[in-house]
């Protein structure tokens, strides 16, 4: 810290609890492609940094962390505060070690940071206080360091067998993770070229979805759309940069080719017909040339009129004529704060509701980012990686969707907002439940249980702090509080109190799913709770697609 200190080169972000330091620094990892770092005490303080390493390294965010040791003559003795974090943190790096000598330095940070860089994820480097304190060596060497990837061309012969494949296929399928990230021209280029209609995951959204003719929507538990049945109606499925985990929304009768940069991701979670291991920008700019172009577009049109069918059907039907519900219905939320976010917003989302709230109504125009724990699927990521993203750019517009059971998780970081004066806007989705939780009871055939939150009045706990608060209840009020905040200059919390029967409903209904629902609310008119459900079958009535 005394380094630090008197280094004017680096500067040092104090947190309230060391997990928000590893989201923080995994979230300004993912915005800027760059390496990141945090740090943590020794014993219990690095080990509060662990939640945050998985969501960065599963993000594949380039993540230094730094944990603190006890004294090396200690180690193996059972000290106060021992554990061995060069083992601990080696499921969620790609290297982790201890220093025990001055020597090592540089060589083993060094290291650390090109397999950070090189393979993107978190490096661990383990230091004891004693060695620390040490001086470092004299006429160290100084090596270069990695600072950015190469781009990876699959073989031609790979290029060659998937051009044969798409010349050979009547109804072609994009389904696109983050891994089309900076490819989104040529990917519309290659949908152009084959008339093929464009889905993606939740990852894939923000770099795909925005002036994109061919978007048939997301697919998976949050999906909407009619990317569900363009992936299962084609006879050829191509996978581009995505590690898409829930394999019971692809087909396992479609001939699919899979295409990523990192080649222990491919197959691994469907069986493929062809691995092509390279950048998905690349591939297409060899392979598009190959194809012929096709010019049937009775597959896409089809596709396209049963997206266009199911936004106006599902999607939307929360955002039509709420005005007046109260509680306020949480997607009539995401659509206003969607349209009164700068241009250019980054939004970070919680895992649970939020993500469904805006994987359904946040709209991307390439500017705009979406951060969120979308493959580790912590809870409290989002006001965490809000602080990471607005240290990168106090002027740019940093929106923080968060529920009300993540911000309390980690709620102590709301004073880091105020200490450092940073212009966070938290948007607090406040239906005093943990709505997710709930909804998998729901769909398992259980009764809602142990998923309540007894709430304060979260804008009186900000403005308490000492940030800029207001409290929402009536829909009427919702935009003016809304627009005021984000006009704030300073850190400034919403809190919104939402309809907590508002659940979010899978594209597909299967039957055991619906079984589920009968019978989770025959369990509930036994228990009493028959007002409850009348309640929900209101809120969802119109948002339930039909078989």
């Amino acid at each position: 810290m005394d380094a630090i200190r008197r280094n004017s080169a680096i500067d040092w972000i104090q947190v309230r609890h060391e997990e928000t330091a590893a989201f923080a620094a995994g979230a300004e990892a993912q915005l800027t492609g760059k390496l990141a770092g945090c740090a943590g005490s020794c014993g219990p303080g690095n080990l509060h940094l662990i939640n945050g390493l998985y969501d960065a390294h599963r993000s594949m965010a380039p993540v230094l962390a730094l944990a603190s040791h006890i004294p090396s003559s200690e180690i193996g003795t059972g000290y106060f505060q021992e554990t061995h974090p060069d083992q601990l943190f080696r499921e969620c790096s790609h290297y982790s070690e201890l220093i025990s000598s001055p020597q090592q330095m540089p060589r083993v940070l060094q290291t650390a940071i090109q397999h950070a860089v090189g393979r993107r994820g978190v490096s661990v480097v383990s230091l004891p206080g004693d060695i620390a304190a040490r001086p470092a060596p004299e006429r160290a060497e100084e090596h270069a360091l990695v600072t950015s990837r190469p781009t990876v061309r699959p073989g031609d012969t790979e290029i060659d067998a998937l051009a044969r494949m798409v010349d050979e296929a009547d109804r072609v399928t994009l389904f696109c993770g983050s891994g089309t990230a900076g490819a989104h021209e040529e990917v519309m280029a290659f949908a152009e070229r084959v008339k093929a209609p464009v889905g993606h995951a939740l990852r894939g959204k923000e770099h795909i979805q925005y002036d994109n003719p061919y978007d048939v929507g997301m697919s998976g538990l949050l999906g909407y759309g009619a990317a569900y049945e363009a992936t299962n109606e084609c006879d050829l499925l191509l996978l581009l940069g995505t590690d898409f985990p829930y394999n019971a929304f692809l087909p396992d009768d479609v001939r699919t080719v899979q295409v990523d940069v990192r080649p222990e991701h491919l197959g691994r979670r469907s069986k493929l017909d062809l691995a092509v291991w390279g950048d998905v920008r690349e591939t297409l700019r060899c392979l598009t040339p190959k194809v012929r172009p096709k010019t049937d577009r009775r597959f896409l049109d089809r596709m396209l009129k049963k997206h266009a069918e199911a936004l106006e059907g599902v999607v939307k039907a929360y955002t039509r004529k709420v005005e007046k519900h109260i509680p306020i219905h949480p997607e009539y939320v995401a659509s206003i704060l969607d349209e009164e976010a700068a241009d250019d917003a980054i939004f970070t989302v919680d895992t649970g509701m939020c993500n469904v709230w805006a994987a359904r109504y946040l709209t991307p125009n390439g500017r705009r980012r979406v951060i969120g724990s979308f493959t580790h699927g912590s809870m409290a990521n989002a006001l965490p990686q809000a602080i990471g993203a607005q240290f990168l750019d106090r002027r740019r517009q940093v929106i923080s969707m968060s529920g009300d059971g993540g911000f309390t998780m980690l709620m102590g970081d709301f004073l880091t907002l105020v200490q450092y004066d940073l212009p966070v806007k938290v948007i607090l989705f406040n239906n005093s439940s943990l709505g997710m939780v709930e909804l998998e009871m729901l769909v398992s055939g259980l009764p809602a249980y142990g998923t309540g939150n007894h709430n304060p009045n979260f804008a009186q706990l900000a403005r308490a702090a000492g940030a800029y608060a207001e409290r929402v209840e009536k829909p009427k009020h919702l935009r003016s509080a809304l627009r005021t905040a984000l006009h704030h200059k300073g850190p400034a919390l919403v809190d919104v109190v939402t309809d907590p029967n508002a659940l979010s409903i899978p594209p597909k209904i299967k039957a055991e799913m619906v079984t589920g629902f009968a019978l989770s609310a025959s369990k509930m008119v036994l228990d009493g709770g028959v007002g409850k459900m009348v309640q929900m079958a209101r809120s969802n009535l119109r948002n339930v697609p039909r078989p």
